[in-house]
């Protein structure tokens, strides 16, 4: 057989590790790597992985240099600015800062220099949380590297950010928890340090930190936990605080006291190891237990009434909104008098719980307001608005309008005296009455009680006893829209109604604005809108705001001072004399007993303050008014009882503090008009020549006075132009309530305008014959007590007729 010239085929084995040609040859990486097939192809060479490892370094490399360069400190966060802002009381000069009454915040916080502070402080903080902070570069690689590692193989979390890290992560950009924040957050600290001082770094993370007991800052931190400021903190108290840092709620002493000692006692050794504290230093300290921690409730309490009504004060100015109340770090000065405030409370409380009423206590539903106010500012002194604010928040003195009865008599007394219609005016007393205004029924109007022992009385009887028939003759004289533009500008802010019935009191009206009305009066006619701020100082210090408080004449000062004398009689003689009188200051006031007994007053003033004390109760929807309920003694609740009880106790306590303790006197009546008007003729009358129109410098002692009832005498002076002062006597001869002699006597010439005193019987002396012994079973029977004379009598009352009753 022939021999072949082919060569024979290569075996499979060989073929398959056969080297490639120098054409079929690829380049460094081979990468898929063609002289393998299957899986072994795609497995990267050692090329291809080295190549792989070089290219990602410098990609990362590029990445962070890029990072670098383009990441810049951002602004702060907003939140590292707020500030605490702090209510005081008035202080004991104008416009200075008393006791802190309550704060609003967001995060309660007041910034500090870390000047002001000792270098201690930051020595603490350093050495619990970073102990190279003054010498790093604001990040520590071996942190870093130790912290990845643990994270990688799934070891528990740590933490490895330096004190600049964390004052980035709270000042600058959030809480972050990523590989790219933390990388980004490692960035801004190196940044950071660079351009911020070590110093300026350690003083805004004092500021910015939060120490738990819901204190942001050192500053708060330290009032919370020590009771001091800042700058006041031992090295013992400074490590304490940098001890909570990591954990605050859970390694506060007061939760765990083991753990925070343990890290207390770290931290001291950490300081002496960077030798901020010698081992002597370190051997003294003494473990500090913080104070008891009390949690803020804003507006717990009394007190919440009163800052929701310096918040809503402020926020009417529109300079600041809600956010910025609680973030501005403002000092807000109210104009209440801490010690007044404490007596409100305590009398409001003194009411209700009993001790007033010899331990009868009011229907809970029953609602007591109490408002002071200074008549030359209108600054509210104190006002009692309810128990709790987050148990009811509807403040008893500013939410929900109630009756005036009574109190809106002086409305239109100011009105008629405008008029020239003098308080020696007589009218008509008898009750009941009807008058004609121009509808389709008479207008039927009766006195409390349904009373006609008056007679024809003068104005300032009228105004003493609450006569309603004389003030209802008076409103239709007067006009009633003339009433109602005396009570607005007195200041009534309520919408006052135009009928004739608002004299006796159909209006609704807030009892913070009666006692601002009232307060008018006391200032002689010169009008101050209420107010409880009295300035607003912003962080640096500087006086931002306060309210004007200049005042506006609106009344006539003679007419205020014949205004004033009538309501003293009402403390004197008239409604008020039964509790309100015994206290012995010149008292000028009203009682004031609505409709159905749904609301009961007393008002009054000194020349220093101005006082409103209201009663209401809230049915069971706590929406409607039912009457209130008697407790106490009274068959009805009227402003001559529990109100005027409560304004006397109140005061009695007010007029004592050394501020109120001086005894002033109200201007002495003017007379305005004090002359009748004569009854108008067709032949014009003569204008009178100014000699004619001047009182005389003498008067006589007016005739008849003696066995004429005490109001007929009591007009019969006063118009005369004198002063009657009204004594009790008992009389077997003279019956109860008539004059039985005069002093000087009828018809002695005296000054104008002196004073003339009745004696005026109070009935004939109790026999005293001596009774047989009671059997031993027998209970004395208490003695009837009689009513308080005038219009808030504690007397059955008629049903009303829709208006104020007047009592």
């Amino acid at each position: 057989m022939a021999a072949s010239n082919r060569r024979a085929a290569p075996s499979r084995a060989r073929r398959a590790t056969r080297r490639p040609a120098a054409s079929e040859r690829r380049g460094f990486w081979n990468y898929p790597r063609r002289e393998y097939t299957g899986l072994h192809r795609w497995l990267p060479s050692w090329r291809v992985v080295l190549g792989a490892f070089i290219s990602g370094i410098f990609l990362a490399l590029g990445a962070g240099a890029a990072a670098f360069a383009f990441i810049q400190p951002p602004d702060p966060l907003a939140e590292v600015e707020y500030q605490t802002t702090t209510v005081y009381y008035a202080g004991e000069q104008p416009g200075t800062p008393g006791e802190v009454m309550g704060r609003f915040a967001d995060q309660r916080r007041e910034l500090v220099d870390y000047e002001s502070l000792p270098p201690h402080i930051g020595h603490a903080v350093a050495a619990g949380e970073d102990k190279t902070f003054f010498t790093n570069r604001g990040i520590s690689l071996r942190a870093i590297g130790r912290a990845f590692l643990n994270n990688v193989q799934g070891k528990p979390t740590q933490g490895a950010s330096t004190l600049t890290q964390q004052y980035v992560e709270r000042y600058y950009q959030d809480t972050t928890t990523d590989y790219w924040g933390k990388a980004k957050e490692a960035i801004l600290a190196i940044k950071i340090s660079q351009n911020e001082s070590k110093e300026m770094i350690m003083g805004r993370y004092l500021n910015t930190i939060y120490f738990g007991r819901d204190s942001y800052g050192i500053q708060a931190a330290a009032q919370s936990y020590f009771g001091v400021n800042a700058a006041d903190l031992t090295v013992a108290q400074s490590a304490v605080l940098a001890a909570v840092i990591p954990s605050p709620n859970n390694w506060d002493p007061a939760n765990n006291r083991a753990k925070a000692e343990q890290r207390w006692g770290i931290i001291l050794d950490n300081m002496v190891e960077m030798g901020w504290l010698t081992s002597e230093e370190r051997a003294a300290q003494v473990f500090p237990m913080p104070v008891e921690y009390l949690e803020s409730e804003t507006y717990r309490g009394p007190n919440g009434h009163l800052l929701k009504m310096v918040e809503k004060e402020l926020l009417a100015t529109k300079l600041w909104t809600e956010g910025e109340l609680r973030t501005k770090g403002l000092s807000i000065i109210t104009t209440i008098d801490k010690n007044i405030q404490t007596l409100a409370v305590e009398s409001a409380g003194a009411l209700t719980s009993g001790q007033l009423t010899d331990g009868a206590t009011p229907n809970p539903l029953l609602r007591v307001s109490i408002v002071t106010i200074d008549p030359a500012t209108g600054g509210i002194v104190a006002l009692y608005g309810g128990p709790d604010y987050l148990v009811d928040s509807r403040n008893t003195s500013t939410y929900q309008p109630i009756q005036a009865g009574s109190t809106y008599k002086p409305f239109t007394l100011v009105a008629a005296l405008e008029k020239g219609i003098g308080l020696g005016t007589t009218y008509d007393a008898s009750s009941p009455q009807e008058f004609d205004i121009g509808e389709a029924k008479p207008w039927r109007v009766q006195n409390f009680a349904n009373s006609s022992r008056y007679g024809t009385i003068d104005l300032v009887a009228a105004t003493a006893d609450s006569v309603n028939t004389v003030y209802a003759q008076l409103n239709l004289e007067v006009g009633a829209e003339e009433t109602a533009r005396v009570a607005a500008a007195a200041g009534a802010t309520t919408e006052p109604t135009v009928v004739k019935s608002n004299v006796l009191g159909a209006d609704t009206v807030q009892p913070a604005d009666m006692a601002n009305a009232y307060a008018t009066f006391a200032a002689q006619g010169v009008h101050h809108d209420r107010h409880i701020v009295q300035a607003v100082m912003d962080a640096d210090g500087a006086v931002s705001w306060s309210p004007d408080t200049s005042g506006e004449q609106v009344f006539a000062a003679d007419v205020m001072a014949d205004t004033t004398y009538a309501l003293t009689q009402v403390v004197e003689r008239g409604s008020g004399r039964q509790h309100v009188k015994p206290l012995g200051r010149p008292i000028a006031g009203k009682t004031g007993t609505s409709t159905d007994n749904k609301s009961a007053w007393f008002i009054g003033y000194v020349p220093q303050l101005a006082t409103s004390v209201a009663l209401y109760e809230n049915g069971e929807n706590n929406k409607d008014l039912n009457s209130i309920s008697a407790w106490g003694g009274p068959d009805q609740i009227t402003g001559g009882s529990h109100p005027a009880k409560l304004w006397a106790h109140y005061m009695k306590q007010v007029l004592a503090q050394p501020k109120y303790a001086q005894e002033m006197d109200f201007p002495p009546r003017a007379n305005v008009g004090r002359t009748p008007a004569p009854t108008a003729s067709a032949e014009p009358t003569p204008e009178a020549t100014p000699e004619e129109t001047q009182p005389p410098a003498e008067v006589q002692v007016p005739e008849g006075l003696v066995a004429r009832t005490e109001a007929d005498a009591v007009g019969a002076l006063q118009a005369a132009g004198l002063t009657p002062r009204v004594v009790s006597e008992r009389s077997a001869t003279v019956p109860a309530g008539r004059v039985i002699r005069v002093e000087p006597g009828e018809g002695s010439t005296v000054a104008s305008g002196a004073t003339v005193t009745l004696v005026v019987s109070s009935g004939a002396p109790q026999p005293s014959p001596t009774p047989p012994p009671p059997p031993p079973t027998a209970e004395p029977t208490p003695a009837p007590t009689a009513p308080p004379e005038g219009g808030d009598a504690a007397a059955p009352q008629p049903p009303g007729q829709g208006q104020g009753q007047g009592g």
